[in-house]
């Protein structure tokens, strides 16, 4: 066992000590190029680009960022799992087996973990959209401009789409025209809710239509969809709880009720 743990310590120390011997460079930084040269050639199949730009990390470093993190725990974690596996005697083939299962593992949980804030984020957005939608209508019937208005709620608001507005602002000054600027939006945040919005305010404004009604409506409609989340989320947590009232509460009150009679009928039994 011993023999094993020096033998796969040595597989990672030496190509280490002989880099550090015959090279006048940093490993540390050798080893970061290599890393980011790796994610710059592999391929994003599963979207993480698209997933990271609606979050609001579109730059390039992020992705590389992500990439490198996910490929460091699943690796640390895979090394550990060998090492201990070894250490305790284990063959090496099962060593392998369960460390290539842990690396497995902790690549999907990342990759669940980012899913999980995406899912946040667009249910703070259609959370907040409400709101925001109201104030955007108040500030154009006062007689700004929807550029003006969103300006004035990117700069008042404080939330996750009070931030994309903040971008469509940016890439409006940057010199892109509004409805582009707002699709972009739309296609960024995978909401059927502001895909609609995005929709109508672009079609109001490149038709000449009156963008108080078309704002005002979805306003209404707005505040029916979250009328109707909230129902929801009531009605599942009233079922949740009705889970502890049926198989703790209901049968410790049965037993409490039932239990004189039964210690009487065994007393007349015996």
């Amino acid at each position: 066992m011993m023999v094993q743990i020096i033998l796969v310590s040595m597989l990672f120390a030496i190509p280490g000590g002989l880099l550090i011997a015959f090279n006048e460079i940093d490993p540390l930084k050798e080893l970061e190029s290599k890393s980011r040269k790796a994610v710059l050639n592999s391929t994003d199949r599963t979207n993480i680009h698209a997933r990271l730009e609606e979050l609001g990390k579109p730059n390039e470093s992020d992705y590389q960022n992500f990439r490198i993190r996910q490929i460091g725990y699943c690796a640390s974690g895979s090394v550990l799992v060998l090492v201990l596996f070894l250490f305790v005697g284990k063959s090496l083939v099962s060593a392998l087996v369960f460390s290539a299962i842990t690396g497995v593992a902790l690549l999907i949980i990342i990759d669940r973990e980012l899913t999980s804030q995406i899912k946040k984020h667009r249910v703070a957005i259609e959370a907040e959209f409400p709101a925001i939608i109201e104030m955007m209508t108040l500030a154009i019937a006062a007689g700004e401009t929807p550029m003006q208005a969103m300006l004035r709620i990117a700069d008042s608001a404080q939330g996750d789409l009070s931030r994309e507005f903040s971008v469509v602002i940016g890439e409006i000054r940057a010199g892109q025209p509004l409805h582009v600027a707002l699709d972009s939006m739309g296609r960024r945040v995978k909401s059927v809710m502001i895909r609609r919005f995005v929709d109508a305010v672009i079609t109001a404004t490149l038709r000449g239509a009156p963008l108080i009604e078309v704002l005002s409506r979805h306003a209404v409609e707005a505040r029916g969809n979250q009328r109707n989340r909230v129902l929801s989320a009531a009605g599942k947590a009233e079922i949740s709880m009705m889970i502890p009232v049926v198989f703790l509460i209901l049968p410790i009150s049965i037993l409490f009720a039932l239990w004189p009679s039964l210690t009487n009928l065994n007393l007349f039994a015996s």
